[in-house]
């Protein structure tokens, strides 16, 4: 078969380009392979939703952030002039840089242990499970449990109660907190909270320590008085709680019945130097030897001191870590979850080459299993510092009222701003315009990293 060209002569093979009697033309499609009508239908309720919750809310809270709390008066950018000039609002901008270093962090180290750790035990199942069973808790039934475990109080709360614990392990608590000599009794307080007599003591002449104020349950359990007897070369005496039933007892007298005071610390003063010092028995009484003639005896604070009640967790040093670490407790396992499913498809093979030339178990870890973890730990840090931009319940319910402008955020700030007493939603939008501001670049990072990972 033949054709003509251009000059009458004919080229064998080929055929005249006639398109066939029977075609039809094409429709034309998206790049999704349908027709551009039809994707824009599945689309639109997704647009409209986004556009009615997303961006309509941006685009009013930066107009709103113009205008004043009435809504009426166009105040150019004095809301971000007075949100930067606001002490509250620096506050919540300096907790919020603490919460972006410390939270995703601690979170995600806390995980990658967690992940490589669980690895070599057999229950690795298990805790797993239990270290992210967390993740099932609302942020507010974890803020009223940690408002619990941070209760300053170590009968109640579980922080204090292990604290005090360990403290009380290594070092006595005071017998008597809270009592006191009685105002006749001859002895002057010091600044310090200690008590001194007034008069020097000698050998042979028991010298009485009546005490009032004891708490009941110190007493309750404590043996009767007993009179000291005189004691050759020894300075003798008494220490009890100069109180009965009724008030029916004699002041300054050990009337029968009332309770001893063991434990006590006595000191023997002379010239502000303790020269002798020893302890009331369980009786009450106490000895001290000849070196306490002619001093003054001393009770030192440490008997009257409050016993230690552990730490002030949400006081306002310590309120945005103790928070911090309730945070930590939750999005650990989201942690440990993502990046074991990281290690599952790390090949063995590197890591044991890697031993076979040498490396120990750390070096490993350090220069095989981290780098090779690299992007799912930035998935996680990214995902978690996006998450701590916008924290807001965990401080409105574990902070008290007292410590609650120490553990201020953005969130917090512009919840207390746009809907508080002193409401003003222009404030709050320049505030809600801000916090968007410092999302935006984790988000840019974390668009760049996906489409790199698109690449790949």
């Amino acid at each position: 078969m033949s054709t003509a060209t251009a000059d009458g002569a004919a080229t064998p093979g080929r055929s005249p380009s006639v398109p066939p009697a029977n075609a039809t033309k094409t429709t034309k499609k998206s790049i999704l392979g349908t027709r551009p009508w039809l994707v824009a239908v599945f689309l639109l309720p997704a647009l409209v939703l986004l556009g009615a919750l997303v961006v309509y809310p941006i685009g009013y809270s930066v107009y709103r952030s113009f205008f004043d709390a009435s809504g009426n008066g166009f105040v150019g950018l004095d809301n971000y002039q007075e949100m930067f000039s606001d002490d509250a609002t620096k506050t919540a901008i300096k907790n919020n840089v603490i919460w972006l270093v410390l939270a995703p962090t601690v979170s995600t180290a806390l995980g990658l242990i967690f992940a490589v750790l669980t690895e070599r035990v057999r229950w690795a199942t298990a805790f797993k499970l239990i270290v992210f069973m967390p993740m099932a808790i609302s942020m507010l039934a974890a803020g009223i449990i940690f408002r619990l475990v941070y209760e300053q109080d170590p009968d109640k709360g579980v922080a204090n109660a292990m604290w005090v614990s360990v403290h009380d392990s290594f070092s006595e608590s005071p017998p008597f907190p809270g009592a006191h000599p009685r105002p006749a009794a001859g002895l002057t307080e010091s600044p310090n909270g200690s008590f001194t007599t007034q008069d020097t003591v000698r050998a042979g002449s028991p010298a009485s320590l009546p005490l009032v104020a004891a708490k009941r349950d110190d007493v309750s359990g404590a043996r009767d008085a007993k009179a000291a007897r005189p004691e050759p070369g020894k300075v003798t005496g008494t220490v009890w709680f100069d109180f009965t039933k009724g008030g029916l007892g004699e002041q300054g007298v050990i009337d029968k019945g009332e309770k001893a005071m063991a434990g006590l610390r006595v000191e023997a003063v002379k010239d502000g130097r303790v020269v002798a010092k020893t302890t009331s028995a369980a009786d009450g009484t106490y000895a001290l030897p000849a070196q306490a003639e002619g001093a003054r005896l001393r009770l030192p604070a440490w008997n009257f001191s409050e016993p230690y009640n552990g730490v002030e967790w949400l006081g306002p040093t310590l309120v945005t870590p103790a928070i911090i670490g309730s945070y930590v407790w939750i999005w650990a396992g989201f942690a440990m979850v993502l990046i074991a499913a990281g290690l599952a498809g790390v090949p063995r093979e590197l890591m044991e080459a890697a031993r076979m030339d040498g490396a120990n178990e750390w070096q490993v870890f350090r220069r095989v299993t981290v780098p090779l973890l690299a992007p799912v730990l930035s998935v996680v840090v990214v995902t978690l510092m996006i998450n701590v931009m916008k924290i807001f319940d965990l401080v409105y319910i574990i902070a008290p009222g007292p410590s609650q402008d120490d553990a201020n955020v953005l969130a917090l700030q512009l919840f207390q701003s746009s809907f508080g007493t002193d409401v003003n939603q222009g404030l709050g939008s320049a505030i809600a315009v801000l916090l968007l501001l410092l999302v935006m670049p984790v988000m840019f990072i974390n668009i760049r990293r996906i489409r790199r990972e698109k690449r790949r």
